[in-house]
This record gives structure tokens, C-alpha cells and sequence, in this order.
């Protein structure tokens, strides 16, 4: 099948396939849109069962920067890269220089930065052979610590801040008492749990790597379930923060929890969900609007800026999600359709 004839490919500008037999390397780059400037979107490495499926993710994550970047009023476009394989089996350093070659080659309109399975220092491996990187030289952290280029901070306080406000637009209280389902404990899942845990809220995790569950568990008396539970719970919040498609034909009947939000990229299996979701009385967070505090930091990074305009920045996703909110309300649309149509009236030209 062409990659014109994907059911995801969205009028994408670029989709690039590298290949590097000396490293091991295979990836794709795809770049979506660059209306409102160079595509920026993080480098994944998956053990990801084929290319197709590979393929597939970058696509609709490509795109969902193209939006995420516009609801967060970004002079960027939206870009992705994906690596094929088990970053904790498979990464050598020799396959970063060589993603660092396959970045350079597309010309600077793919800007790369770290994402799920790839670390700063893999970033600044590519940046060897590609001046196509971002979060190697932070000069500001959101909360004024030390910054060391890490985007996944700002993510989960950018996360942290959404599910604040949403809970307090559908459940009308605070976080305190509220049972809140995380599914995934990764850079931005665990640190998410963490202010979570820091505002009262009751947890209950899962992953399918036990370390970060048993951590959880550990310092902030978590609840742990097997991965396939953490659809059945009854719960006020559903956070997911692992791989996309987790709200799915099969799981949407499952979900009792009234709120979705969380970090995860592409968390509907099907845009057609999230009607489905609004008919049920569930509040869905959008996903690339709550994750948004990540792409908010690269770009600070890369301005004149100071640590309080950051983070003044990653805080008004609250009211980028409660504007939401209120048009789904008052034109009686699911949230993610009209998120869609804000970001699309930004980006397109």
C-alpha cells in the first residue's frame, strides 16, 4: 500500500524511511504541516510489532503536533519520528549518531527532541551529526530548578494543571479524595502521579514495566492492578500516559470514569469516540491540548524567554481546555471536534 493511500497520512507534506545497516537503525520521519513554521516533535523508539504499525503511529502523531503546536500558539509545525525496536535491548549509540544523520538529511523542516523510549543524552548523540535538535541546552525550568533539557517535567505539569481544571469543570471540586486511574508510569506518567499524590488525590496505577509501579506504590501509597484492570476501576479519573488508542471500541464500554485526561498521544482509537464519549457524559481532556506543556518548553528554550513565562504558558492549557469545554457545551459537539476546529483555523492557510 502507498503511503498516499494511509488512512492516516492527512495531506502530510513529508514522510521520510531511513535505513542504516552498519547501526541496526530503522525510522521514519513524518512531517505534517509547516504553515506556522519548522516541524518540532520528539524522536520515539518502540518495540513496535511491524513497520506498518510503526507507520501508522508516526502519522497520527506527526499530525497531532501539528494541532498540539496551534491550540498552544507556536510558531511551529508538526513533525514525529519514530524508531523501530526495544530501547532497552536495542539502542546503541552508534544507532543515535546515525538518527542524528537521517535528521540532518531532511533540511532543518524536522526539528527532533526526546519522547518515550529516548533520553537527553540520546538527543545530544544526534546532535553529533544534526544541528536539528531541541531540550540539549534548557536555559529555564518551569518551577525555577535546574533545567537540564528534560521536556518531560513541563509535560506532566502541563498534564497536572488540565486534569486539575477538568475535574474542577465536571466534578466541581478539588483533587482531594478524587480516585484518579493512572496507566502508565514512565518520564511523564510517574511525575504526573506524583503532583497528583501532592494534591490529595487517590491513585491507582499500572504499567507493564513493574518498577515504576512498585515506586508508586512505595512513596505515594498507590494502588497497583494489572494492566488490562485499569478499564474496569471505579474511578473519578481515567489518566492515560502510555501508548496511544487506549480509549478504543473495547475499552470505551469498560471506562466508568467521568473524566479522561492524560498524557498520552492519539488516546482515541477513532475520532468518532469521542461523540461517543460526550453522549456518555465523559469529559474528554484532548490530548494534544492537555499534553501541550513538553512542545511549550522546547519552544521557550529556543526564544528569549524566563522561567515564569514558561510556565505562565504551560498553566493556560487549564484555559485552553475550560474554553473547550464551554463551546462543546454550548454547540453540543465532543470536545476533541472542537478543539480540531480551533487548531485548524490557526494552521491552515
Amino acid at each position: 500500500m502507498s503511503v498516499f493511500d494511509h488512512k492516516e497520512f492527512d495531506n502530510h507534506e513529508q514522510v521520510a524511511f531511513f535505513s542504516d545497516k552498519a547501526s541496526g537503525l530503522k525510522a521514519i520521519i513524518a512531517v505534517h504541516n509547516t504553515n506556522l513554521g519548522p516541524s518540532l516533535g520528539g524522536c520515539r523508539m518502540w518495540p513496535y510489532a511491524n513497520s506498518e504499525e510503526a507507520l501508522n503511529d508516526v502519522l497520527r502523531l506527526s499530525r497531532g503536533m501539528t494541532y498540539k503546536a496551534a491550540m498552544a500558539e507556536l510558531k511551529l509545525g508538526g513533525g514525529k519520528s519514530v524508531i523501530l525496536g526495544d530501547p532497552r535491548l536495542h539502542k546503541t549509540p552508534e544507532m543515535m549518531q546515525a538518527m542524528g544523520r537521517f535528521v540532518e538529511q531532511v533540511g532543518g523542516r524536522y526539528i527532533t527532541a526526546e519522547d518515550s523510549g529516548i533520553a537527553v543524552s540520546d538527543i545530544q548523540l544526534m546532535a553529533q551529526n544534526t544541528q536539528h535538535v531541541s531540550g540539549i541546552s534548557a536555559k529555564y525550568r518551569y518551577d525555577g530548578g535546574e533545567a537540564d533539557g528534560n521536556p518531560a517535567p513541563s509535560t506532566a505539569y502541563g498534564v497536572f494543571v488540565g486534569l486539575r481544571a477538568s475535574v474542577e469543570y465536571a466534578l466541581k471540586t478539588d483533587l482531594k479524595g478524587v480516585r484518579v486511574a493512572v496507566q502508565g508510569l514512565g518520564h511523564v506518567g510517574f511525575r504526573l502521579a506524583k503532583h497528583l499524590h501532592e494534591h490529595g488525590a487517590e491513585l491507582i496505577v499500572t504499567d507493564i514495566y513493574p518498577q515504576g509501579v512498585e515506586k508508586a506504590v512505595e512513596e505515594f501509597g498507590a494502588t497497583a492492578v494489572h494492566p488490562d484492570e485499569i478499564f474496569d476501576l471505579d474511578v473519578d479519573v481515567y489518566a492515560p500516559c502510555a501508548m496511544g488508542a487506549s480509549v478504543n471500541q473495547d475499552t470505551i464500554r469498560r471506562i466508568k470514569a467521568k473524566v479522561i485526561a492524560g498524557a498520552a498521544n492519539n488516546q482515541l482509537a477513532e475520532e468518532s469516540l469521542g461523540e461517543v464519549l460526550r453522549q456518555k457524559g465523559v469529559l474528554y481532556a484532548p490530548d494534544y491540548v492537555i499534553n501541550a506543556g513538553g512542545v511549550i518548553d522546547i519552544y521557550h528554550q529556543r526564544i528569549l524567554s524566563t522561567a515564569q513565562a514558561m510556565r505562565s504558558h504551560i498553566e493556560g492549557i487549564a484555559d485552553n481546555l475550560t474554553e473547550i469545554y464551554n463551546r462543546s457545551s454550548q454547540q453540543g459537539l465532543p470536545t476533541n471536534v472542537v478543539s480540531n476546529k480551533i487548531a485548524e483555523e490557526r494552521f491552515k492557510k
